[in-house]
């Protein structure tokens, strides 16, 4: 995911020798841009919403996409502007490059930590509501000590992704970013064929195709879902410097729609193959399941492949996150300096305080579902439809439509309100959670009490005047 910042990652070429990219070409790059870790919770919404409800969902904001990306390009060519924040502070100043910019450093930096959950969910595990699943390096060398979370992925981050985020420039990733769409691709074939297999077999478990409102589920959980697919289909950060690459610009419109009709399908397919292979007991990281073979060597073969080949794919792509991200908060933050990768301790600096605060939020926070529902809430729905409609609304440059203004406005209260009802749901429940979790403690501890004849009740004595104020004293002398 390219940054959106001024400078190009490339000096630019004379226009008599300039090349310019292929529309095929900047199909593969959006459908890189799109296919990430979303593609992990995608069985987990599944689960949430019901095969039908997430098949619409996938298709309206697949189709929503599409049309943010036509605002965009629209207004950036009537402009001057070839940046995404550049087209924002075009309509509303300084504050809308920033926002952007905020809110690109914020998604990258959720997607960062997404990656590193992930990663460690592969080699050592999770352990879910009393659910426990085993990593791989568990499940070859048994529990130690050394093959926990934590020291797992302090192993990973010194020795693997250290060195990557080290690279000063870009292009120098391309052999990595490669190899990692090439593993990406394995996981979809490996997984799809299992399913595929199992379905076959009659293995598979029954999908619900509406959600399940009548066993303590409610409607408005339904909206902590939508975020989810909201940011695996945010890509609008890296419009910019892939549709500038063409010869001309609006060629990246049809090729948008494309990539997003091609990762649409393969975002349902994924969904709907994992949970017809779990069930409800699909994790909101699909790759957790896999730690249970199909009973034959070759079963348990293909799913540490399946494991493996994506958190290799996830690995690699890291870097390509944190370049982003430091590009971005060293612009934010150090505007005048010299270039970033001229200033070594300043580059080392943001460096390692990004991989520093990525690996503790991982180790804090080891559950990707919480990272979607938060981003997908805030930051990506605001680079992916309400920074857009709220240009066409703005409409400085007086070049949108009457009907884009209605899509737009339509747009944009979808967007606002369906973050709303997000951000409220997950409060109320985060509170909940925490008062039962409270009250079940409380009774545990009388149940306990009761059966050991202890009394837990502390029962306040009178307290003595002279001591009351021979304290007083005391404190008045210190």
């Amino acid at each position: 995911m390219s940054p959106p910042i001024k400078n190009p990652l490339l000096p630019k070429q004379e226009p008599s020798s300039e090349k310019h990219g292929s529309t095929s070409g900047v199909v593969f790059n959006v459908s890189t841009s799109i296919i990430g870790a979303g593609i992990m919770s995608m069985p987990a919404a599944f689960k949430v919403l019901g095969v039908v409800p997430a098949l619409l969902i996938i298709t309206i904001i697949a189709w929503l996409s599409t049309i943010s990306v036509g605002f965009l390009m629209k207004s950036t060519l009537a402009g001057e502007a070839t940046t995404y924040a550049g087209v924002m502070k075009e309509s509303f100043g300084k504050a809308g490059s920033v926002a952007v910019q905020v809110a690109t450093m914020v998604a990258t930096f959720g997607c960062m930590v997404i990656f590193s959950i992930i990663i460690g969910d592969v080699l050592s595990g999770n352990d879910n509501g009393g659910s426990v699943h085993l990593g791989v390096l568990q499940e070859w060398f048994g529990s130690h000590w050394w093959n926990t979370r934590i020291f797992a992925l302090l192993f990973i981050y010194a020795f693997v992704l250290l060195p990557l985020v080290l690279c000063r420039r870009v292009e120098r990733l391309a052999f990595s970013s490669a190899i990692s769409f090439l593993l990406a691709v394995l996981f979809v074939v490996i997984s799809s064929v299992l399913a595929i297999s199992a379905l076959m077999k009659g293995q598979t478990k029954n999908p619900r195709l509406f959600p399940d409102l009548t066993n303590g589920g409610s409607f408005w959980n339904l909206f902590t879902a939508s975020p989810v697919i909201v940011t695996a289909f945010t890509f609008h950060f890296n419009v910019h410097p892939i549709g500038f690459e063409l010869k001309d610009p609006l060629h990246m419109i049809p090729a948008t729609k494309i990539s997003v009709i091609l990762c649409a399908a393969i975002y349902f397919a994924t969904g709907l193959f994992g949970y017809l292979l779990f069930g409800d007991a699909t994790m909101s990281d699909i790759l957790v399941n896999f730690d249970e073979s199909s009973g034959s060597s070759i079963g348990s073969l293909l799913n540490d492949i399946v494991r493996l080949s994506y958190a290799l794919h996830l690995m690699l792509v890291f870097p390509l996150m944190n370049f982003s991200l430091r590009a971005n908060l060293d612009e934010l933050m150090f505007p005048t300096r010299k270039p970033l990768a001229e200033d070594t301790n300043r580059f080392i600096g943001l460096t390692l305080a990004l991989l520093i605060c990525c690996f503790l939020s991982a180790i804090a926070v080891p559950n990707i579902w919480y990272f979607f529902q938060f981003m997908g809430s805030t930051t990506t729905v605001s680079i992916a439809f309400i920074f857009p409609a709220a240009i066409v609304l703005r409409n400085v440059h007086g070049v949108s439509t009457s009907r884009e203004k209605i899509v737009a406005a339509i747009m944009l209260v979808l967007a606002v309100a369906t973050s709303i009802i997000a951000i409220s749901t997950n409060l109320y429940s985060l509170t909940s959670n925490c008062f039962l979790s409270m009250f079940n403690l409380k009774v545990e501890m009388s149940e306990s009490s009761a059966e050991s004849g202890v009394d837990l009740t502390i029962e306040s004595a009178p307290l003595d005047p002279r001591k009351l104020a021979a304290s007083s004293a005391a404190q008045e002398e210190l």
